[in-house]
């Protein structure tokens, strides 16, 4: 199969993960067959940490998937997709996380706040991707509504809004 006759396709992402400064997760969501197993995903997870919490670098191509990743404190954020996805996609998903937690958490990214407010980590996970599919990377959309106090519908819309504008790209 040659290039030209891929049909164009969302941007995907196969796994958002946030893993403590042990390599410890405390959130995962695998969004494909990838690794079906939760014994294969803690694989995965020891994997990817022992490659990238001593590098400074913000990408690496692991297992075949492309990696995007920050660390902040005692946290380590991971956006993972498939080999040939836009790495700037993905960072622009990492970004768009890390600084929703950031402004729900009033700043303080950390491993205890974060633990503390699991629900908005969720909800902020399904406003940006949803079933893998990237819904938004603009963390400005919640309109500086903490997370936590949106509602299911401002959610959807916010979500309606943002795929009715990329497809008028």
């Amino acid at each position: 199969m040659d290039a030209l006759s891929l049909e164009p396709t969302l941007y995907t992402v196969k796994a958002v993960l946030i893993l403590d400064n042990d390599g410890e997760r405390l959130y995962a969501k695998y969004y494909d067959e990838t690794y079906p197993t939760v014994k294969e995903q803690k694989a995965f997870e020891k994997n990817i940490f022992n490659k990238t919490h001593r590098t400074d670098s913000e990408i690496a191509l692991l297992e075949g998937l492309t990696v995007v990743y920050k660390s902040n404190i005692d946290l380590y954020f991971y956006v993972i997709g498939s080999s040939h996805e836009n790495e700037l996609m993905l960072m622009s998903v990492l970004n768009c996380l890390f600084d929703s937690l950031s402004q729900m958490l009033r700043k303080n990214v950390e491993r205890r706040a974060l633990l503390e407010n699991m629900e908005g980590l969720f909800l902020a996970v399904d406003e940006i991707v949803d079933g893998g599919v990237i819904l938004e990377s603009d963390p400005q959309q919640g309109d500086d509504v903490p997370l936590t106090e949106q509602t299911v519908s401002q959610v959807l819309q916010s979500a309606k809004e943002q795929i009715k504008w990329s497809l008028l790209r």
